[in-house]
């Protein structure tokens, strides 16, 4: 205790303490041994993916190098390395060919997979785009290997589609006449460009301008042809509205996206077995409603599994009459609901100007004459009949005459020289005996499972794989890349369920 006072005293009277610190050092090299293999832990998620792949039939992706043994050429890096690093890759929300090769320099999952090899971007973003058949093969190869894990019974798809941003902006959409001009512009500086090798800058550089330019004019043609088809759509469907399209990505569609925003998109359609909510089939459209959906998505699952699932579950967009007659053609069980009447006609009725008073709910019909009769006492006779949706749609006019000397003509059918129409709608056969069997207490209890399992592959692959905006441009590249996300999906899903609990086991 004595000694202990005496030291304290002594250190006071010597001043204050210096600490001894640690010095670092970040501008020595060293050289130390690293094993490779100690890189990840042996449950590390890299393990099970780099393990899957081997496991796969890749012939398909070796079937175009050209590099053998025997004859002169650089080697190539392995198909089975290249797809690895992208379902890792994918699956850390990463989907930069850049950010890749920036990774493979320091990040352990990737040293381990390369073997402290760094992979040039130009390969990674070049093996993406590629080998489209091959990889609809491997997509079919995974879910092999799932449901041979009994993760995949076709007994109950759930079908949903939703809206992903696609790789343009707003302002790059254009009218006829702009892109006309801009095209002109970009074929004179092709003109005007001549040839790369009498420029004074480098040859290289030269040719790299001249193929921008050139790109940039194919993609201007791309988007005239697409502004064509537009307008053919708008045509049909009577909108007035001025068409355009995009410079950067022309395939792109302007869609309702969440929250009530419109933008350039695409619409992803998935389809996912409701045993352990596993991707069964995925298709890019550029249709900005899933009206139309359901069947190309039935024939994608059994191109891909060689079986067509037992019955399909889908929202109130999905549902209608096209959609009911293949499935039932197809001998599928569709659960769906049914879509909500809107008030369109009423929109329609204040628009034209029609007085409350003689909206349709006031005309009445006589079944006995199959007419109507309006509040004026003039009788609406039966004139065509037509199919909308799910209805059949029975048009009902007044004569000409009738209304031409009607007192109430301003307030019933202002502006028009034909009488007065009213539209009564009557459901088809396929409708009634779809909405009896949405009524039963079991077709409802499948249809409460749809939100959870068809919204629970849209949710993880935006929130982990980070899939908001695709980042290849053009339906073709677009729907390769939602095939990698959904391919990364099924594997996580693998590692969660079947590696993860085997390794547990082993252990």
């Amino acid at each position: 205790m004595g000694n202990d006072k005496s030291l304290q005293a002594s250190a006071q009277e010597q001043g204050p303490r210096t600490i001894r610190r640690k010095p670092i050092n970040r501008q020595q090299l060293l050289l130390r041994p690293l094993e490779v293999e100690k890189l990840v832990e042996e449950d590390h998620p890299v393990r099970a993916i780099w393990e899957l792949v081997g496991r796969l039939d890749l012939e398909p992706f070796y079937a175009d190098i050209e590099a053998v043994e025997g004859v002169a050429g650089r080697p190539v890096w392995d198909p089975q390395l290249l797809i690895s690093v992208w379902l890792y890759a994918y699956k850390d929300g990463v989907s930069s060919a850049r950010e890749i090769k920036r990774l493979c320099q320091y990040h352990p999952a990737y040293q381990w997979l390369t073997g402290l090899e760094v992979v040039n971007y130009h390969t990674l973003a070049d093996f993406r785009i590629r080998h489209k058949e091959a990889l609809d093969r491997l997509f079919s190869e995974v879910l092999g290997v799932l449901s041979h894990e009994g993760l995949i019974t076709l007994e109950r798809v759930m079908h949903d589609g939703t809206k992903v941003k696609a790789c343009a902006s707003d302002k790059s959409f254009r009218r006829k006449g702009t892109l006309q001009r801009h095209l002109q512009l970009a074929r004179e500086q092709v003109e005007q460009m001549g040839d790369p090798r009498s420029e004074e800058l480098s040859q290289r550089v030269a040719r790299a301008r001249q193929r921008a330019v050139r790109e940039k004019q194919q993609r201007l043609q791309q988007a005239l042809k697409e502004l064509e088809q537009i307008e053919a759509a708008r045509s049909k469907s009577s909108e007035k509205k001025e068409s355009r399209a995009s410079t950067t990505d022309p395939e792109a569609r302007v869609m309702l996206q969440a929250k009530g925003a419109y933008g350039p998109s695409y619409n992803m359609q998935i389809s996912t077995d409701a045993e352990a909510k596993i991707i069964v089939g995925v298709g890019v459209t550029q249709a900005p409603t899933d009206a139309a959906e359901l069947e190309p998505a039935v024939e994608r699952v059994e191109a891909t599994l060689g079986e067509t699932p037992k019955q399909m579950v889908v929202d109130a967009g999905f549902t209608n009459q096209a959609t009911m007659e293949a499935m039932a053609e197809k001998q599928v069980d569709l659960i769906g609901a049914l879509p909500k009447r809107s008030g369109i006609a009423v929109n329609r009725m204040e628009q034209r100007g029609v007085n409350p008073d003689f909206y349709p709910q006031a005309f009445e019909y006589d079944a006995n004459t199959d007419g109507y009769t309006c509040p004026a006492a003039k009788v609406l006779r039966y004139e065509t009949q037509e199919r909308q949706g799910a209805s059949l749609r029975r048009r009902y006019r007044a004569r000409a005459s009738d209304c031409r000397r009607c007192a109430f003509q301003a307030q019933c059918c202002p502006g028009t020289k034909r009488g007065r129409s009213v539209v009564r709608s009557e459901p088809t056969p396929q409708l009634v005996a779809f909405e009896a069997k949405m009524e039963t207490p079991e077709a409802q209890a499948i249809y409460k499972q749809r939100s959870g399992v068809a919204e629970f592959p849209n949710a993880w692959i935006k929130d982990k794989i980070g899939l908001r905006q695709f980042r290849l441009r053009g339906l073709v590249k677009v729907t390769l890349e939602a095939m990698w996300v959904c391919l990364t999906y099924n594997i996580c899903q693998w590692i969660r369920l079947c590696w993860k609990p085997q390794r547990q086991a082993e252990a």
